[in-house]
């Protein structure tokens, strides 16, 4: 028998908000202000940090980790959806494609798990203060700031290798602003059971796990916070709770609906402006810039700039 003629997809369409037409422009002013204020607010972040010896501590360390992974993850995205709005370039090569699923998905679980080490911190300085310095050493904070960037980069080794070997000889368009698993298995002509099966399961290891962790800790820390006799100190323990616990929720929340299902949606877009743009934005107010701490150490840098150098 002669083997068949196959067509080897080599380009991808990314047709993002075609259907949106005029509101396009709209989308891309929205896109382009969250990216640059993203941008902005963790370089801010990082530099504070680092200047600021009163904010030499693990929970500004894990932070400013942070906000690095932030400018990284949003940067593997927007720059190119801008692309397609504004200059409707909306085509990038299948190795490409791969490249951009990879960077994103790993990128995403690094932020899964930096958001887990964030919160095991608060949970042994509020839970365990007498010996809170003595585990959360030097050695043990960059050892658990590593740890999300290396499990990230390699447990989405296995999908991603998947999915780039299955035959892709048909249509080449995906109803997405980005390339991603299950929007790229369903352009595949052969069989999606395996590839589909370990993209859900690294799903839930990835997504729903780490979820369920925060949740855990954070029950943890209210169960202690309930006990404080200060109504204040009270009320602002929660306040804090309430807010961290609310974006992680938009964002896991978003992530799970796209992630943990075998096949790909027209909505799964829009429900991924959720993590890849709206809480990226947001996450520095609710983790950082509200924090007091942070706010005094940022204006003596700013006084300390304005002042004039006698020397």
């Amino acid at each position: 028998m002669e083997p068949k003629n196959k067509t080897v997809v080599e380009e991808i369409i990314l047709l993002a908000f075609a259907d949106l037409h005029e509101i396009q422009k709209i989308f891309a002013v929205v896109f382009l202000v969250s990216y640059i204020t993203c941008i902005i607010e963790n370089i801010v972040i990082i530099t504070v940090t680092k200047i600021a010896h009163t904010l030499h501590s693990p929970m500004y360390f894990f932070i400013s980790v942070f906000a690095i992974s932030e400018i990284t993850f949003i940067s593997v995205t927007i720059p190119k959806l801008l692309a397609i709005l504004i200059a409707a370039n909306n085509t990038i090569s299948f190795s490409g494609c791969v490249t951009q699923m990879y960077f994103l998905n790993s990128l995403g679980v690094t932020e899964c798990y930096l958001l887990v080490v964030m919160v095991f911190d608060r949970h042994m300085a509020i839970n365990n203060p007498l010996h809170y310095s003595s585990i959360m050493t030097d050695t043990m904070c960059v050892g658990l700031a590593m740890f999300p960037w290396i499990f990230g980069f390699s447990i989405l080794l296995v999908p991603v290798t998947i999915i780039a070997q299955l035959d892709f000889c048909g249509p080449n368009m995906i109803d997405h602003f980005f390339c991603d698993m299950a929007p790229l298995q369903s352009l595949a002509c052969s069989d999606t059971l395996i590839s589909s099966m370990s993209a859900t399961l690294t799903a839930v290891i990835c997504v729903v796990l780490p979820f369920l962790m925060i949740i855990g800790f954070y029950i943890n820390i209210l169960k202690t916070v309930i006990q404080i006799k200060s109504d204040y100190g009270k009320q602002k323990a929660f306040s804090t709770c309430t807010s961290h616990l609310i974006v992680a929720s938009l964002f896991y929340g978003a992530a799970i609906l796209v992630y943990v299902k075998t096949k790909s949606s027209h909505y799964d877009k829009y429900l991924s402006f959720m993590y890849t743009a709206f809480t990226p934005t947001i996450n520095p107010f609710i983790y950082t810039f509200r924090n007091r701490d942070v706010k005094k150490a940022l204006w003596e840098i700013i006084n300390g700039a304005k002042r004039p150098n006698l020397s």
